[in-house]
């Protein structure tokens, strides 16, 4: 099988010590599999964008020699792709208009006496599910229900990560109907990935464990469209000081690439690789046969 992976970063800031190691893992990946490698620059999110921050990040990657097979890509240049297959969705009658705010959905599960638990999402009640009653529309759902009832699926998703294992989910229950088009108008990560990683060619998928929760409905939303399904690995999380994953939302600091070197050593032990201190060629060449040859782990 032909090999096509991605880095995908979101242009929120420069990259830092925990998305080298992610960058690091896909880029290994890809050269083991003697395959592609291509960068998708994920700027959907606006008003969350840094202006700059993208050629940042591409400089970053150059300096630590992982550069693309192809010129980069930006989801915000390819908005009509999502535009057709949301129009597909709703033809289909897989797709709602929500008119619900986060407030609204809070008080619904307050009226029922239940909490939600803190950085948790709330699964949706499905409230707009049968009309707005009036209300104007906010968001487009994927009618979860509908599309396992319509096309004869299982209730659990389950699937395979090549790191973690055998997982599985019941998104209707543990997520219920996601966004598809949020509420100003942008596109939700989720319908952007799958239809960029299904136009791209992509059949392996390499990115940090806190993506994994996101691998069910990928998996469906493809399903759905009829699109084909990657193989997926979660790589082990960078964590900071106080335990918490390593993130821009945190405050991690910028990574610094002016030891490239020093950079990808620090992100090689992160995926338990050993450490070089010769050219950063010969290391990245090392760790391409290390990567290769540790198929217990990868």
């Amino acid at each position: 099988m032909r090999y096509i992976g991605r880095f995908a970063p979101s242009p929120t800031g420069p990259l830092h010590a925990g998305s080298l190691v992610a960058a690091l893992a896909s880029w290994l990946d890809a050269r083991a599999h003697n395959g592609q490698w291509l960068v998708r620059i994920e700027d959907t999110d606006t008003p969350r964008c840094v202006e700059g921050a993208d050629q940042h990040i591409l400089q970053q990657l150059a300096a630590c020699r992982l550069v693309a097979d192809g010129e980069p890509t930006w989801q915000s240049q390819r908005t009509h792709l999502y535009e057709k297959a949301l129009t597909h969705l709703i033809n289909k009658g897989w797709a709602y208009p929500c008119s619900c705010s986060r407030k609204e959905i809070e008080e619904v599960y307050a009226s029922q006496g239940q909490g939600i638990a803190r950085h948790s999402a709330a699964v949706y009640p499905g409230t707009c599910r049968d009309g707005l009653n009036g209300k104007p529309a906010r968001a487009w759902r994927l009618n979860v229900q509908a599309v396992i009832n319509d096309l004869h699926l299982p209730q659990t998703l389950q699937w395979h990560d090549r790191r973690m294992g055998p997982q599985q989910q019941n998104i209707a229950r543990e997520v219920g109907d996601f966004v598809l088009k949020r509420a100003d108008g942008l596109w939700a990560y989720q319908l952007a990935v799958v239809v960029d990683d299904a136009d791209q060619g992509v059949t392996h998928v390499v990115r940090g464990e806190d993506l994994h929760d996101n691998t069910a409905r990928q998996i469906l939303l493809q399903t759905t469209l009829g699109l084909p399904t990657p193989i997926y690995m979660h790589t082990p999380l960078v964590l900071g000081e106080d335990g918490e994953k390593l993130s821009k939302q945190n405050g991690a600091l910028a990574l610094d690439v002016s030891d490239p070197l020093a950079a990808l050593n620090r992100a090689a032990g992160g995926l338990g690789l050993k450490p070089h201190e010769t050219s950063l060629n010969d290391a990245l060449q090392d760790w391409t046969q290390e990567w290769l040859s540790n198929q217990t782990l990868f």
